[in-house]
């Protein structure tokens, strides 16, 4: 039997090799026919996207390679610290609103919890890259690669819109 990759299992696909994957099933929460992801696939994937970002300066842009990386992760490894825990929950919550008014603190947790999740975000360059050549991410740069690690592309969308009309 032949897998995704074009590579034989035996007649059978007997435990001690590849597992054989159908070409197409049907998810149970999808109405068309899809592949079952692969290792190849999966391989694309951790190496992360490219996407484009506001520009550091008027024709100085900001393409990067970036993950979506989880805020459970993050927590579970102790890259958010307990004291920001509640507030990085409050943030991720409600999709970068959720912060309250009335904590004096709110502004430099938000940066902490965006300057952490940009950290685990971006692949090439890292932050660490950026900040070792004299560089900082604006504001509208962290807000954006943090809104792109909620909700993907969509959240990026309103940028691409203001690029289009300059």
């Amino acid at each position: 039997m032949e897998n995704m990759n074009g590579n034989n299992n035996g007649a059978n696909g007997q435990s001690g090799g590849p597992v054989a994957y159908q070409s197409q099933v049907k998810p149970v929460n999808c109405d068309e026919p899809m592949n079952v992801t692969n290792i190849t696939d999966l391989q694309s994937y951790a190496q992360g996207t490219v996407v484009r970002f506001p520009d550091f300066a008027e024709g100085q842009p900001l393409v990067a390679r970036v993950r979506r990386p989880s805020m459970l992760v993050l927590a579970k490894q102790g890259k958010i610290p307990n004291t920001l825990l509640n507030a990085a929950g409050e943030l991720f919550s409600k999709g970068g609103g959720g912060l309250d008014p009335d904590n004096t603190g709110m502004l430099g947790d938000m940066y902490d919890i965006c300057e952490i999740v940009c950290e685990a975000s971006l692949v090439q360059p890292t932050l660490q890259d950026i900040k070792s050549v004299g560089m900082e991410l604006s504001d509208d740069q962290l807000m954006s690669i943090f809104n792109y690690t909620q909700v993907g592309v969509k959240a990026l969308e309103s940028f691409r819109k203001e690029q289009k009309d300059s």
